[in-house]
């Protein structure tokens, strides 16, 4: 009891830092391959609870996954949390197409009512960042990635159209301030994320005008969520959906599942510290493995442990049980 009481004391704590020292009213677009793993529904959770807090505001949700459930999955969970106008888009040239193998996607379509039938349906996803970023005020938008790099790297090859008249590259560097990743493994790794369009990600790393800063696989591997999400007698969301089904059918979540993406999600809102360290250098991918080089004026950095991880686990936590509007 005594260590549960320390462990809530301290997420309430961490929560009062992050109202006073966060940036609120952050721009954030969040790109996702939410499907062929459930701890994107958990960064969803995550970066609308924050939005609730005041402490960002969501641009957009757009998919880097083909597969045909995954803008519905998304309608279905920024619906549940009071945003269904948010914008969003799918990869339309080549791209990844993954489901779930615990079929949870199928079981959140069945479920909650949705207007999109199929990401086919989604508009472009290159021309959806470009229409928003257009729009936004120079160097005021952080971009988070939790999936394939696909988008960014077509981002980064689209030329003028009707919403700038700057080249991909040019439009990025005046209207982002940050790339946030959940890529790679560091100091070295062969990761899903940078491994499913290897091409891309080693454009993107190489190329991106601005700072990207990665949340990488031993990161989240040592953060398990979802218990205590599932035992929430309370709490009624897919996002509890999700984790109820897809945990006991994933071998070795008995524990939770390693929660990668909200790492990312968090960061991005609410800054580095006090949860993390960072290691800056530069990144380096080659046939979808990743390596890196110690800079201290290089362009990418890296989490490294900070806050004890039980203790992040409850924060987390707290954040994916947050109730919709």
């Amino acid at each position: 009891m005594k260590k549960f009481l320390l462990i809530f004391c301290l997420f309430a704590l961490s929560d009062t830092y992050a109202q006073i020292n966060g940036k609120t009213g952050n721009a954030l677009i969040l790109d996702t391959d939410i499907g062929p793993d459930y701890d994107d529904v958990g960064a969803m959770a995550v970066m609308h609870a924050l939005a609730d807090k005041g402490e960002v505001k969501p641009l957009a949700v757009i998919s880097s996954n083909k597969n045909e459930l995954v803008v519905p999955t998304i309608e279905i969970l920024n619906t549940y949390f009071g945003r269904p106008e948010l914008p969003t888009g799918a990869p339309k040239g080549k791209g990844a197409n993954f489901g779930a193998t615990q079929k949870w996607p199928e079981m959140l379509v069945e479920k909650y009512p949705h207007k999109m039938v199929k990401t086919s349906d989604a508009p472009d996803a290159v021309e959806t960042y470009r229409k928003i970023l257009a729009k936004q005020p120079d160097q005021s938008v952080t971009i988070v990635t939790i999936g394939f790099l696909t988008n960014l790297a077509d981002l980064l090859d689209s030329g003028p159209d009707a919403n700038s008249q700057l080249s991909g590259s040019n439009l990025v560097r005046k209207k982002v301030k940050q790339l946030v990743s959940m890529a790679g493994g560091f100091p070295k790794g062969r990761e899903y994320n940078v491994l499913v369009d290897s091409v891309a990600s080693a454009k993107v790393f190489a190329e991106w005008p601005t700072e990207i800063l990665f949340s990488g696989f031993e990161i989240g591997k040592e953060i398990k969520t979802g218990k205590r999400v599932i035992a929430n007698e309370n709490l009624k969301s897919p996002v509890k959906d999700v984790f109820a089904i897809a945990m006991p059918l994933a071998k070795g979540d008995a524990d939770g599942r390693m929660s990668w993406d909200q790492t990312a999600v968090l960061v991005a809102v609410r800054g580095v510290q006090p949860y993390f360290g960072l290691k800056r250098g530069k990144i380096i991918v080659e046939g979808g493995n990743n390596s890196w080089q110690d800079d201290p004026m290089g362009p990418h950095a890296y989490l490294t442990p900070n806050m004890p991880f039980e203790q992040l686990t409850a924060l987390i936590e707290g954040l994916m049980m947050w109730q919709g509007k």
